[in-house]
């Protein structure tokens, strides 16, 4: 393979990650309804519909089906005049599902939401919005226009009010003739724009070793923020400064794999926020790498390299100030990244409400691993390597490979209405028990998560999913005359004081607008249920609500649970229909 082509795969690979983690925020949806649904089927179709914010079919959307078990099984495909799509000869695996259109972008999510997963037979909704607009001429200080220079749109903060968690890949737009931009397909939020410099080592145009010019016409810290909202456009008219940047260069060394290259990504910091990233490439007949029309200011590089057919290799971010003059000799050393590796275990039960329920299918079983962020240093920009998603072999063992060092919280994603996740432990971490002098024998995963190091090989995690799940679905009741609140969630935690510390016993879910919910998968049991207005800060998900930092907002629900004195108790395999619960306003102090 010729340095260029192997420079275009490595790209490819890059571009596929960052999917993978844009598909990482999609809604938390998994179907549960038809037990007898592709019991037996080894091959199928998953069909759908794309629609715009209004209803409107999406024609000629680009599909891509995924599955996390194999990639080989990646199929692409398109929507006809009709908006409808289906994907035929797939094998019973579980799959992610996406769409895309020109002008088009994904509704704003929930960023710590996981993803949506399908198995054959399935048929997907899925709905985009027009995206907005940037626009507007880029001039010299002359007031000539500038012809062919890069422009970019760089998001700061999204549309919840809160910047991104990690650097983006920012796409460009040249200017015409006229030196006119107008970048499209964005999503809500605020940005900044800016013109030249280069922040990829495919770019060559006259404006590359510029540093960039951000709108109006000032270097970053005086930037103009621009409102981005669906469907509108925006002018921002840019007179361009001129002023040469500097490079950043150095090289990558390590256990790089013979005729592999290196990846690097430099991603500006502003006020300890990652906003944008750019990458460059150490080819493999090369021993360097340049990143050139880089500002003044501060960055993080992050080198990746993959060795093996699953296998990848990464540095520790490296904080580089630039300010005056080009940084240069920096190198950055790849590392073995860590694993995890367990079990998922199936346990049944003899209740007679239980018998002949179809319990979860091994390759629709998804077990996903993901850092926590808030956990991390505030100077530290968090990895490309921050999530992990695998299936269980038949005979249950899993491997979550290529995982940044950082605390990680474990979940599973599984097809089977009468079963629940019970357990997340790991066997023998040698936790001294406190006065006793004892090593523990398990520790709760699901509480505390797994921290990793560079290289570190953890395993012995055994997951354990138990017959007897039940469900609950109804409405919240509202005074006559009155409307519920906007964002209204519910809450169910559980009765019994020795279950008070049990994080798998808490759950959540988002309270429709017409005040109907949905519970599946619920460990038997007594519980209170709350239907609470959250803050924008508050836990959006079961996964969020389970983290440990999050102590004092489960306590918090739990108290006002308790004063609310609103019981529901689940027998095993019972389903609750048309469960009528009244709004009750409480608080609790903090």
């Amino acid at each position: 393979m010729s340095p260029a082509n192997q420079i275009c795969c490595y790209t490819l690979l890059c571009l596929l990650m960052s999917v993978i983690a844009i598909l990482t925020v999609s809604p938390n949806v998994i179907a549960q309804e038809d037990e007898s649904k592709n019991a037996s089927a080894r091959t199928g179709a998953i069909s759908g519909r794309v629609v715009n914010e209004n209803g409107q079919p999406v024609s000629h959307a680009a599909i891509f089906i995924g599955s996390p078990m194999d990639p080989t099984q990646g199929r692409s495909s398109s929507t006809d005049d009709n908006g409808d799509f289906q994907v035929n000869g797939l094998d019973a695996l579980v799959y992610t599902v996406s769409a895309s259109a020109p002008t088009y972008v994904s509704a704003p999510r929930n960023p710590e939401a996981l993803p949506s997963y399908y198995r054959i037979g399935d048929s997907v909704m899925i709905s985009l919005i027009k995206g907005g607009v940037i626009t507007g001429t880029v001039t010299s200080s002359t007031g000539e226009p500038l012809v062919q220079a890069g422009v970019r749109a760089i998001l700061i903060r999204d549309a919840n009010g809160k910047p991104p968690s990690i650097g983006r890949f920012v796409v460009e737009r040249s200017t015409d003739d006229r030196g006119v931009y107008r970048i499209y397909g964005l999503s809500t939020g605020t940005y900044i724009v800016a013109a030249g410099g280069r922040g990829n080592f495919y770019s060559n145009n006259a404006y590359d070793t510029d540093a960039p010019t951000y709108a109006p016409s000032s270097a970053r810290d005086t930037a103009t923020e621009v409102n981005v909202r669906a469907g509108e456009e925006t002018t921002m008219d840019i007179r361009y400064r001129g002023e040469p940047g500097h490079t950043v260069s150095g090289a990558v060394n390590g256990p790089i794999a013979p005729n592999s290259s290196a990846n690097i990504t430099l991603a500006q910091i502003v006020n300890g926020v990652p906003l944008t990233s750019g990458f460059s490439v150490q080819a493999f007949n090369r021993k360097g790498f340049a990143f050139y029309g880089v500002a003044d200011g501060e960055y993080d590089l992050i080198a990746q390299s993959v060795i093996g057919p699953r296998e990848i290799i990464a540095s520790e971010s490296r904080r580089i100030t630039v300010k005056g003059e080009d940084a240069s000799g920096i190198e950055l050393v790849v590392r073995e990244l860590a694993s995890i590796k367990g079990r998922l275990v199936l346990e049944t039960t003899t209740a007679a409400d239980c018998k002949n329920k179809r319990q979860p299918v091994l390759s629709e079983t998804v077990l996903v691993a993901r850092r926590s962020e808030k956990n991390a240093p505030k100077d530290q920009v968090a990895f490309p390597n921050s999530f992990a998603q695998g299936v269980p072999d038949k005979s249950g063992d899993f491997a979550l490979r290529n995982l940044s060092p950082g605390q990680f919280r474990l979940n599973t994603r599984f097809f089977a209405k009468y079963w629940y996740l019970r357990s997340m432990v790991r066997e023998n971490p040698g936790v001294p028990i406190p006065r006793t002098g004892l090593v523990n024998r398990q520790a709760d995963v699901a509480r505390n998560g797994i921290n990793l190091k560079f290289g570190e090989r953890i395993s012995g995690v055994t997951i354990t999913l138990a017959a007897g799940a039940a469900s609950l679905r109804g409405t919240v009741k509202q005074p006559q005359g009155e409307n519920l609140p906007a964002k209204l969630y519910l809450h169910l935690v559980p009765v019994e004081k020795e279950s008070a510390e049990d994080l798998l016993r808490f759950f959540t879910t988002a309270v429709q607008a017409d005040g109907t919910f949905a519970f599946n998968n619920l460990p038997p049991g007594r519980y209170w249920a709350l239907a609470r207005p959250a803050a924008d800060t508050d836990p959006q998900s079961d996964a969020m609500l389970h983290y440990l930092e999050e102590g004092d907002t489960r306590l918090k629900i739990r108290r006002a649970a308790e004063a609310a004195r609103t019981e529901v108790e689940f027998k095993p395999c019972q389903n609750i229909v048309d469960y009528q619960l009244p709004f009750k306003i409480s608080s609790v102090k903090n």
